[in-house]
């Protein structure tokens, strides 16, 4: 079995990163570990955040990187991070929020045979 994808998103939350990526350019995203964004996830400009060594590198999302404090992706490891989007502002620093919509970050946990692809996989690179 392959391992599955660590950060996905619903098919909404898909078409507005697509309309943020027409407005702003090329994406990154930043899950936030509940400091000023709450637990939500962040989209910045890419490369508008700095990620450094504490930082895990999840996966993409429509091409975008997505990232997540190493404490926080161990808080998450089990857990498979799906992006959604929600009616209603969230936070300021995120780029949808002037849109009146905020990213949302839902979950689901690893099965048994998922997790074991994840572990042979190895561990997911941390930012550079």
């Amino acid at each position: 079995m392959p391992a599955p994808a660590r950060v996905e998103a619903t098919p909404e939350a898909l078409s507005w990163i697509e309309r943020l990526k027409q407005s702003h350019g090329p994406l990154m995203f930043y899950q936030s570990g509940g400091c000023c964004e709450g637990s939500a996830p962040i989209c910045f400009r890419d490369k508008e955040y700095w990620v450094g060594g504490e930082d895990v590198f999840l996966g993409e999302i429509d091409g975008c990187p997505f990232y997540i404090r190493a404490n926080q992706f161990e808080y998450w490891r089990h857990t498979q991070l799906i992006i959604d989007v929600v009616e209603g502002p969230g936070a300021g620093f995120s780029l949808e929020a002037p849109e009146g919509v905020s990213f949302l970050t839902r979950g689901r946990l690893f099965s048994d045979a998922e997790a074991e692809a994840l572990v042979e996989a190895g561990e997911p690179p941390r930012a550079a």
